[in-house]
């Protein structure tokens, strides 16, 4: 029989116009399918991970090298996978190789540059090492990090990732990458009967000798027993804490009965979500307004792929998504919840894992590698009946799903859905609807304040609409009042940045027991230091904009390339010692609070408080338990929230907001604004919310007080058809980045000119960004505006077309094209 040459295209992790194609050695043929993990290489000496995309007959054009090895025994991506890859790479303008960047954990994508660690929690036991594992082994512990090029000199042949790919599997190593996301799992201690300990003899004689000596300890072999229910002595156990707390005895009186040899412990780490939770509730009772809701939805599908729930703070979508979510379990589908946040995670899965228990899992970027991988093996393989339904952030959309039936895009307006850096530079709510279309699957995106783009989808018929216009058990929406911080200051009633309309609020809280939120965009203590004598404010070094003061760490930081300085103690400029904070951010608010306030549990809410893989969980928790009472926060406690006894809720600065120069400012105004007042009155009684501003009479601050979406949607669309925004219009941006400013300016008047020949007045700019400069690479945006009934794959072949022939210009090189089709 005639052997067969096969060659394979690869899609490597890089930014590579197109694929690359290996050939096949003879005895890979039979091994090598679509979707499954090689090692090939590239240029001289470099490996890298690729996943074979196609596999074929035909000849390149260049002498093709062979792969030197296959990582996988059955395919990791699958068919719909590449089809999402190669849809969101043609219409978001990248490579593929950016697409499988992020698609895949990084475990997954090793190359000769990737560094692997020793675990320090590995048991060195080396038994089930081959003799090349134990080699590499013994070289980490001598040297802690090698390159794979490292490992490759020492066991002296080219492919080493299989034998890494294993180590990794044995939990021997970790990749650098995996070492700094890593977090020490949660490890808790079980106590069970020792094998003395279930013989019902030594029993006896143990209860009566603590009977005549050690009562304590009696007590708590008593509630061990007690708490463990009727099952075999063998299956007897409970958490240590939970003992402990049973009885409220110390850690002393469990160590006595180990010493005593009838009980013994064990140490188990308890992971993302614990496989003994198990679901324990039932899907609550619709309200008739949930009712309709559920029944008008399942209405439109039968017509429409694609509905928008477009239902109030606190009215009760999350119970509708709960009974689609277990219907399309019963069906045997898969199902994909989205948000737009890892914070929100913390919270919603607590609740939905009542209801479902391990069939749901939870993806995204806060996990370590190894658990991501695990995660994406169970959706691939389906084994063991876990993460049928899954919850995460935008990257939960590349998982290797086979039988999608629903995808809930949650707090659909949210503009974190969007991906700003690396590319691709995709918006996680667009791309549900490509990829539902692919599965077949129902899709329907909920939120208080939908984003205009979505409304506007819906108006136009091309999705289902729902409204959901009464709060669950009958709770009203908060009343919302401003206080005028002009009027205060005239009449000079404020108290350092809050009006005394909001203390004697928060003061009338307090004293009723009530929890509250302050919320204030901006993190940090203060926004600015100025000299009282020439104005002049500190700035970054490497970009175009202020430092701001962090109190906690004593730091003037950017927050943009992280460059910081200790805060002068006279003017740079002047050298005039008198220097004052101007502005404030959630640091000066907390510190001002706990002045104002100090009986008060104060806590504070950002990104520099939660940073931490459990952090904002910590912090949720303790809020919802009553050990905080005050909640200072930026954008994070607007997020989908659900608290019990929250009575009020201040907005510190609304103007800051509306004044942003972007033409979705307001629109995220009276999002952000309506959102954080959502979080008053969601139980027991009507909220208050004060939001603080100089101009109370603002059409977007009526707006919000009178909860008026329709009429801030009306007025948006009104404008954004007239000035040729989205919806009506389609916009990509174009960024020029350059380390020579004179090269930034010129290079990105040549490409808009090279584009207003073929484009036209579509064309804008270039200018230069609210930011102009940003690590040392001065920026200048070009903006192109398509209407929707112009081929947008035309536009954008003029668009690649004109970066080509700028960028194949020896002065344009080294200048970086950011493309970011649909900005956010």
């Amino acid at each position: 029989m005639e052997r067969k040459t096969f060659f394979v295209d690869v899609i490597l992790p890089l930014a590579l116009p197109k694929l690359l194609t290996y050939r096949v050695p003879f005895e890979l043929n039979d091994l090598v399918v679509p979707g499954i993990r090689v090692v090939v290489q590239l240029g001289r000496a470099k490996l890298y991970t690729g996943i074979v995309r196609h596999v074929h007959e035909s000849v390149p054009e260049y002498p093709a090298k062979y792969l030197e090895g296959i990582l996988d025994d059955e395919a990791l991506v699958n068919e719909r996978q590449f089809k999402l890859w190669e849809w969101m790479a043609g219409y978001y303008m990248c490579t593929l190789g950016e697409v499988m960047n992020a698609a895949l954990p990084s475990s997954l994508k090793l190359a000769s540059e990737t560094k692997v660690v020793l675990n320090e929690d590995w048991n060195r036991d080396d038994s089930q090492l081959s003799d090349k594992e134990f080699l590499v082994t013994e070289a980490l512990q001598l040297q802690q990090v090698l390159t794979l090029k490292e490992v490759s000199e020492i066991l002296d042949q080219n492919s080493v990732m299989p034998i890494i790919k294993k180590l990794i599997e044995h939990g021997v190593v970790f990749t650098e990458e995996d070492l700094r996301q890593r977090y020490k799992p949660k490890i808790e201690e079980f106590l069970l009967l020792t094998e003395d300990g279930c013989d019902d003899h030594f029993l006896q004689q143990t209860f009566d000798a603590l009977e005549k000596r050690a009562p304590k300890q009696l007590e708590m072999l008593m509630a061990f027993f007690h708490q463990t229910g009727s099952v075999p002595n063998a299956e007897r156990e409970i958490s240590k804490i939970a003992l402990q707390k049973a009885v409220n005895g110390q850690s002393t009186l469990t160590q006595k009965l180990l010493e005593r040899g009838v009980l013994r412990v064990e140490q188990r780490e308890v992971g993302r979500l614990d496989d003994s939770e198990l679901a324990s509730l039932q899907p609550r009772k619709f309200n008739d307004s949930q009712e309709d809701a559920y029944a008008e939805i399942l209405k439109h599908w039968e017509e429409k792929d694609v509905v928008l729930l477009h239902g109030i703070t606190g009215s009760g979508k999350t119970e509708i998504y709960v009974k689609l979510i277990q219907e399309a379990l019963d069906n045997g589908g898969q199902v994909l919840y989205l948000l737009p946040e890892i914070a929100l995670t913390t919270q919603i899965i607590n609740r939905l894992k009542k209801y479902f228990g391990v069939r749901i899992g939870v993806y995204h970027s806060k996990f370590n590698q190894n658990e991501r991988v695990e995660i994406w093996n169970e959706v691939l393989n389906r084994r063991s009946g876990r993460f049928d339904v899954v919850l995460g952030a935008r990257s939960a959309l590349f998982l290797p799903f086979s039988d999608l039936r629903l995808v809930i895009v949650d707090e659909e307006h949210e503009s974190s859905y969007k991906q700003y850096d690396p590319a691709p530079r995709y918006n996680a709510r667009d791309m549900s609807l490509v990829l539902g279309k692919l599965h077949k699957a129902k899709i329907l995106m909920g939120s208080a304040t939908p984003a205009v783009e979505s409304y506007w989808n819906a108006k136009e018929n091309n999705y289902g609409l729902v409204d959901l216009k009464t709060r669950f058990g009958g709770i009203n929406l908060p009343e919302i009042q401003c206080a005028d911080i002009r009027k205060e200051l005239q009449h000079k009633t404020m108290k350092g940045i809050f009006t005394s309309f909001l203390i004697n609020k928060i003061e009338e809280a307090l004293k009723a027991g009530e929890q509250i939120i302050l919320f204030q965009n901006r993190r940090g203590y203060a926004p600015l230091w100025q000299c009282n004598v020439c104005g002049h404010v500190p700035e970054c070094k490497r970009c175009d904009v202020k430092l701001t003061y962090h109190k906690h760490s004593h730091q003037l930081k950017c927050h943009y390339c992280g460059y910081s300085q200790n805060p002068p103690t006279q003017c740079a400029a002047c050298e005039s010692p008198d220097i004052k904070m101007v502005g404030f951010g959630t640091e000066k608010i907390e510190e001002e609070i706990e002045l104002l306030f100090p009986k008060a549990s104060v806590q504070r809410m950002d990104l520099d408080t939660t940073r931490s893989k459990h952090g904002y969980q910590r912090i949720i928790n303790d809020f919802e338990v009553g050990l905080i009472d005050i909640l200072v926060g930026t954008q994070m406690v607007t997020k989908g929230l659900d608290f019990d006894n929250v009575g009020l809720v201040g907005v510190l600065n609304a103007d800051q907001m509306i004044n942003f120069p972007d033409f979705r400012s307001l629109e995220r105004s009276f999002s952000l604004m309506t959102q954080v007042a959502g979080r008053a009155g969601r139980r027991h009684k009507r909220g208050l919310v004060v939001i603080q501003t100089y101009t109370p009479d603002h059409w977007v601050i009526q707006k919000v007080m009178s909860n008026d979406y329709i009429g801030l949607y009306e007025q948006e669309a009104l404008e954004r058809r007239n000035f040729q925004y989205p919806p009506y219009f389609r916009l990509i941006k174009l960024a020029l980045k350059h380390r020579d400013r004179h090269l930034a300016d010129i290079g990105a008047i040549e490409l808009t000119n090279m584009l207003k020949e073929k484009l036209g007045e579509r064309v804008l700019g270039p200018e230069i960004p609210y930011i102009g400069r940003i690590n040392n690479l001065y920026i200048r945006n070009i903006m192109i505006k398509i209407e929707r009934n112009v081929s947008p794959k035309a536009a954008k072949a003029i668009v690649q077309t004109a970066i080509n022939s700028l960028k194949s210009q020896p002065d344009y090189k080294s200048a970086r094209i950011v493309i970011d089709v649909d900005p956010n």
